[in-house]
């Protein structure tokens, strides 16, 4: 069979006057053939697990995926709060009641994600109350009653039987304190003088006050 020469402008062309496929560089065509053998291998590898040979395709098909759990993860945020003098502590917009005894003390709250309880917590971990949680920021006051009862024992516990304190009994003063008061005014002077004398003149605060309450005159209001 004898060669022919192919004219330069016909080098796209085939023989029988089809396209001719378009050219690949080497990097193209590697990464092609790369490709191919790594889906040819991932398809086609059997690995042994749990002493069956299978592939990852078998792996693959063999375990589906897990359903979309109904709760959220049981994550447990944790905050601390101080107990106010009212025994109640603060926890997204509702007060919660703890024992008496406990004003003051710093305590932490702890509530796991997707539960309606919320537990409260000494700093040694111990669990001192434990509430159903209220809307965020309703405001409502949530008190066990257990904390009330014990809240109203300790300030029934705190009143005294003993004999109420006589009353102060006001009696005017005498010569003698009159005398004395006069020695340290240092008038010297009888009590009606006293009482004659002006300590403090409003007259001026008066004038200004009556001032304020009347709109200004245009006289007073052009001068600077």
């Amino acid at each position: 069979m004898t060669a022919h020469a192919v004219h330069p402008g016909y080098a796209a062309t085939s023989l029988r006057g089809h396209p001719a496929p378009a050219r690949r560089s080497a990097p193209a065509r590697d990464d092609e053939r790369a490709r191919r053998l790594r889906d040819l291998r991932m398809d086609e590898r059997r690995r042994l697990i749990e002493g069956a040979s299978v592939t990852a395709a078998e792996l693959a098909a063999a375990g589906p995926l897990l359903d979309v759990p109904t709760r959220p993860f049981p994550a447990e945020p944790e905050v601390e709060r101080t107990v106010s003098p009212q025994g109640l502590v603060c926890f997204d917009g509702n007060p919660y009641s703890v024992p008496p005894g406990l004003p003051g003390a710093q305590v932490k709250v702890l509530h796991r994600l997707g539960e309606d309880d919320l537990h409260i917590l000494t700093v040694g971990r111990a669990v001192v109350a434990k509430h159903r949680r209220a809307p965020s920021g309703s405001g409502w006051t949530v008190r066990d009653a257990g904390h009330v009862i014990a809240l109203e024992r300790a300030v029934l516990a705190s009143f005294s039987d003993r004999a109420p304190c006589e009353s102060k009994v006001r009696r005017p003063p005498s010569e003698d304190a009159l005398a004395e008061a006069e020695r340290l005014r240092g008038t010297g002077t009888s009590g009606s003088a006293t009482a004659a004398r002006v300590v403090i003149d409003l007259s001026h605060h008066a004038a200004v006050a009556d001032r304020l309450w009347t709109a200004p005159t245009p006289e007073e209001d052009h001068v600077e």
